[in-house]
């Protein structure tokens, strides 16, 4: 008998990222994507990092990486510099550090809202769940990489 397609992870995990997506959207509007965001605080974490660190530390390939990058260096959020062997070192500038401090409240409000529906220990069990589930299968497809 098949699986109700609420019930099954998959689907379950792609409406997730819709709910997080539109939440943070309702929260820091549309001028910031979710990856921009996500790449913003990983250059802050870990300035001057490499173009294909960055995409491994994201989870994106190295040619979205390099465009998003472009993109938010457009925007004069991050710095790209010439490394060795065609790479680029990544930072951010001081209106990427602007624009990424400016979200610090709402960040506090849309994880509050996207975990309300859960009890106080419900949410560390659902992020501790979560950290459990992408750490294994980024393991599991670096060693299927190192099979190639």
């Amino acid at each position: 008998m098949p699986i109700p397609l609420e019930d099954e992870p998959g689907h379950l995990i792609r409406r997730a990222q819709q709910i997080a997506v539109a939440t943070f959207h309702k929260v820091h509007g549309r001028h910031v994507t979710p990856i921009q965001y996500a790449i913003l605080r990983t250059l802050a974490q870990s300035p001057g990092i490499d173009q294909i660190t960055l995409a491994q530390l994201v989870g994106l390939d190295t040619s979205t990486a390099a465009d998003i990058a472009a993109r938010l260096e457009g925007k004069g959020w991050v710095a790209r510099d010439v490394l060795p062997r065609r790479q680029r070192s990544l930072s951010l500038t001081d209106e990427g550090s602007k624009v990424l401090g400016g979200m610090r409240q709402g960040l506090q409000v849309m994880q509050g809202d996207m975990l309300s529906a859960l009890e106080p220990q419900e949410q560390v069990e659902f992020l501790r769940l979560l950290r459990k589930f992408v750490e294994s299968r980024e393991a599991m497809d670096a060693q299927d990489l190192g099979k190639d």
